[in-house]
């Protein structure tokens, strides 16, 4: 029997969440109460209004536009928190690199925990699969983490190291909020942490956007960033290169 995944949404024609143009597959579930996260309505993995989905329909759908992904493209697999769906998420990877689909994960790592071994044993079997994982790091101190996302950021840093020593291709995300994760000493502490791994593939920093805010009005959820102003791009381009410099050790 095809296991049922909890799904969001699905996005047919994505172009920034991996590479090529992808089918983003979003799901529901997320342990993570980020101040700015603009999908509050994936938090709750029993939300009533989640489509329950096999993976084989998910593949279906994705091969009525298989051409025009092409061979650079692929499924990205969101959230939510996708791994909260770990063996959902392991089954349809499976499937498609049967079908020679490329797969990327686009994830907080926020699930993994180095003491749960039956956990680690379905990562590693979900990893036999992934081709790609976007990691998003949302602060590097583990206090403003918890203060920022309602946890520390242990597991995630710890998820990190792991993949690290798996080698399986990583992009990092870092999401730059004003007052939050903009502090120079911060940025450049997380530059001399992607130094430690070996396997980043790429360095995507982000401008926060208030784009989510009246999904919270609509849930009547209290948005606490109220009045933090969206970042430039050109902001974030310039926290990049202080990261960078943590990279590079300038």
């Amino acid at each position: 029997m095809d296991i049922i995944g909890k799904v969001h949404s699905i996005e047919s024609f994505g172009t920034v969440d991996g590479p090529g143009v992808r089918m983003i597959v979003f799901l529901m579930g997320c342990p993570m109460r980020c101040l700015y996260c603009h999908n509050p309505d994936t938090w709750d993995i029993n939300n009533s209004t989640a489509l329950l989905m096999t993976t084989e329909e998910i593949i279906s759908q994705y091969n009525r536009n298989r051409d025009f992904y092409g061979d650079k493209g692929g499924i990205t697999v969101s959230g939510g928190e996708p791994m909260m769906q770990i063996d959902f998420l392991t089954e349809l990877f499976r499937k498609c690199k049967a079908k020679g689909i490329h797969t990327c994960l686009d994830t907080s790592g926020i699930m993994y925990n180095p003491e749960n071994l039956e956990y680690i044993k379905k990562v590693d079997k979900m990893l036999e699969y992934t081709d790609l994982i976007m990691l998003d790091i949302k602060h590097i101190d583990t206090e403003m983490h918890k203060e920022l996302c309602g946890h520390k950021n242990d597991n995630i840093l710890a998820f990190a190291r792991y993949l690290s020593d798996k080698n399986k291709p990583v992009w990092i995300r870092h999401v730059i909020v004003p007052n939050w994760t903009d502090n120079k000493e911060e940025l450049y502490s997380l530059g001399r942490f992607i130094a430690t791994l070996r396997n980043v593939k790429a360095l995507e920093v982000l401008p926060y956007h208030t784009m989510g805010e009246n999904k919270y009005k609509e849930l009547n959820i209290e948005y606490k960033l109220a009045g933090v102003p969206a970042l430039t791009k050109e902001q974030a381009q310039q926290a990049k290169k202080i990261i960078l410099c943590g990279i590079k050790g300038i």
